[in-house]
């Protein structure tokens, strides 16, 4: 079993019947709606919440009962992954291009899980790109700002057409080697007139599930 799908799999032990379940994006959430599939096979009563068009899909394909988030009143619980993780469990996501989704899904959630490989795990913040969801109206005007900065940005693409995302934005990936304040960071980017959503999740997650060669081990927020 790979570490993905430990971290997956263990992470759907958290999950009780009756709850509206927040369904995140990306490779390690896909073992984990595989294993909530089975369950739900098996009687479990769950309402998911989905974060992306890809995670739609998939759970439809496996039978998982879905709802709107505009008809909820909150989310018992989020299991996503994350491009890394820090010591603290602060984050950087969006390489899948659902940041967007997945910070309303979080920010929605009394409790929210991340699984992720050992490979995420990092010291500091910023070894990933930091994805950046923009308006397209005005994005070359925040490009150049980035740029000013020293931030390397480059437009997210889809082959040799622009990436957008679900909700019809454009990304801007940035390199922030070793953030050395990552509230910092964040705080500019929400500032920045045309900056929709970026992909530094701070103190959101509650627990981190990392599959590792011996098995899964449960980290949780100090």
């Amino acid at each position: 079993m790979n570490e993905k799908q430990m971290a997956g799999e263990k992470a759907a032990e958290f999950i009780e019947d009756g709850m509206i379940l927040g369904l995140g994006t990306g490779s390690t959430v896909y073992y984990m709606l595989q294993e909530l599939g089975k369950r739900v096979q098996g009687g479990l009563n769950i309402h998911g919440v989905s974060t992306s068009k890809a995670t739609t899909n998939l759970a439809k394909s496996l039978n998982i009962p879905l709802c709107s988030i505009n008809d909820i009143d909150g989310i018992d619980l989020t299991i996503d992954g994350a491009d890394e993780v820090d010591g603290e469990l602060n984050g950087i996501k969006g390489g899948g291009g659902a940041l967007l989704y997945e910070k309303v899904v979080a920010s929605m959630s009394s409790k929210v899980i991340w699984i992720v490989d050992s490979a995420k795990r990092v010291d500091s913040l910023g070894r990933f790109p930091l994805p950046v969801e923009v308006l397209p109206f005005g994005s070359q005007y925040l490009f150049r700002i980035f740029e000013k900065e020293g931030l390397q940005p480059a437009f997210r693409k889809k082959g040799e057409a622009l990436f957008i995302t679900d909700s019809g934005h454009t990304i801007i990936d940035l390199k922030v080697p070793r953030m050395e304040d990552p509230q910092k960071t964040a705080s500019w980017l929400d500032g920045l007139t045309g900056v929709i959503e970026h992909g530094l999740f701070l103190n959101m997650a509650d627990l981190l599930i990392v599959g590792e060669p011996e098995g899964p081990t449960v980290v949780h927020r100090k």
